[in-house]
């Protein structure tokens, strides 16, 4: 945990909100992920969670390196300013454009997911023309889901991957579609799982699935993405699962559905966003005025769904059930203390209370989180909202009520290493356009 001395200086410093990522944090959870698989599994840095460069060239850079995957040409430049070589990133997302698929070529991209036949032709139809090949995954929408639990994303109608009983009739288009060459399929199933049970069960299911698809149809699996489903906290305190047989339980199932795999035949991929980023950053927000309005408390602070909405850009709209760190920006400003710990509240003189937090914005819709137990605060104290280094700073509505973007930072080794700030986009009125 961040000293609250250093918060505040840094706050004082960069000002506020500010976003604080540790680096340390970020190593040290993909040596987690890392242990929690077979030692012949890759894995891929989801850059949806947070694609800020820094974070991504930190995890290609340490032992065993993550690969990138990217849905977007913002994401794609990311990681090539991250220095990962455009020969091995996965580009995915069920809305490729032409164009999109195009400026990704251009940049040395040859291997995609697919998420239909018709993202396979769109694909097919560029790359002729580019002249060029590309390894295509087909990602896969099974029909059954083993899993009840976490967030699904497989066993329904969705835009997310070609449905499995639909193989039979398409499997002839999919590999002959010129242009391209399928290597092997994509799967991802849930999200956020902290039962390993079901996440077992799901990468069983997505194992035998591959190895059907390769018995019956001849489609091959010398690239096999298994996705994630792997689970951390989101804005509230904690530490990510562990996943203590997950490992042994991986490896026995390539074993069973794919013998020979550890020999190369066969690469086996997990990927992950959340896991890896998101317990490495932090998001201080001041409190700009406290108001009392018929019996409730709000803390109105500078940092609302423009600065953090990554619940919304999930789907799930806010406000949040956040769980707060604060730290008082008085005299006493090193003075940390956890907003759950009421009897730590206590015993430094401060009244504890819910409280509704808000953001800046003239919108209702503003809320990061509804009767949050908080000390008694007052205008300028530093709420520090944790675990928020995925889907945090780019998952806000950046550009909704013109409010300048937050600050980024960077430590490493408890000194800061790098200081950015996103730029609003704007609009220029051309005569020429």
């Amino acid at each position: 945990m961040i000293a609250g001395a250093v918060r505040s200086g840094l706050v004082e410093r960069f000002g506020s909100p500010l976003y604080v990522y540790d680096l340390d944090a970020l190593r040290a959870s993909q040596a987690d992920l890392r242990a929690a698989l077979p030692e012949d599994f890759g894995i891929y840095y989801s850059l949806k969670a947070n694609p800020h460069p820094v974070i991504a060239r930190t995890l290609r850079e340490v032992p065993a390196p993550c690969r990138a995957e990217v849905c977007s040409a913002g994401e794609l430049r990311s990681a090539l300013e991250a220095g990962y070589p455009a020969g091995e990133i996965l580009y995915g997302g069920p809305g490729k454009t032409a164009v999109e698929i195009g400026g990704a070529l251009a940049a040395g991209v040859r291997r995609m997911s697919v998420e239909s036949l018709s993202d396979l032709r769109r694909v097919g139809r560029v790359a002729t023309a580019w002249g060029v090949t590309v390894e295509c995954l087909l990602r896969i929408n099974a029909q059954a889901a083993p899993s009840v639990t976490s967030i699904r994303m497989t066993g329904t109608p969705s835009q997310f991957g070609i449905d499995a009983e639909t193989l039979p009739e398409i499997a002839e288009d999919l590999l002959s579609t010129r242009g391209t060459r399928v290597v092997g399929a994509h799967f991802y199933p849930l999200s956020n799982s902290r039962d390993e049970e079901s996440l077992v069960a799901e990468f069983r299911q997505s194992i035998e699935l591959a190895a059907s698809m390769q018995a019956t149809f001849g489609i091959p699996m010398r690239h096999l993405d298994l996705g994630g489903g792997f689970a951390a906290p989101y804005a509230a305190a904690g530490d990510h699962p562990v996943y203590p047989k997950l490992r042994m339980e991986l490896a026995r199932a390539m074993d069973v559905s794919f013998p020979g795999w550890r020999d190369g035949s066969v690469k086996a991929y997990c990927e992950s966003g959340r896991f890896l980023a998101g317990g490495c950053g932090e998001l201080l927000t001041s409190v700009t005025n406290v108001k009392q309005s018929r019996g409730s408390r709000f803390l109105i602070m500078d940092a609302g769904i423009n600065t953090f909405g990554g619940m919304a850009g999930l789907g799930r709209m806010l406000p949040l059930s956040v769980d707060v760190d604060v730290a008082r920006a008085s005299e006493a400003a090193g003075d940390v203390v956890r907003a759950s710990e009421a009897a730590g509240d206590l015993a430094r003189g401060a009244e504890p209370g819910r409280a509704t937090l808000t953001g800046p914005l003239c919108t209702p819709g503003d809320l990061l989180g509804r009767n949050v137990l908080v000390p008694d605060l007052g205008e300028g104290a530093i709420v520090v909202i944790a675990n928020a280094g995925a889907y945090g700073a780019s998952s806000g509505l950046v550009n909704f009520l013109s409010r300048p973007a937050p600050a980024e930072i960077f430590l490493d080794g408890g000194e800061v290493v790098a200081a950015t700030r996103q730029v609003n986009s704007r609009i220029d009125i051309k005569d020429d356009i």
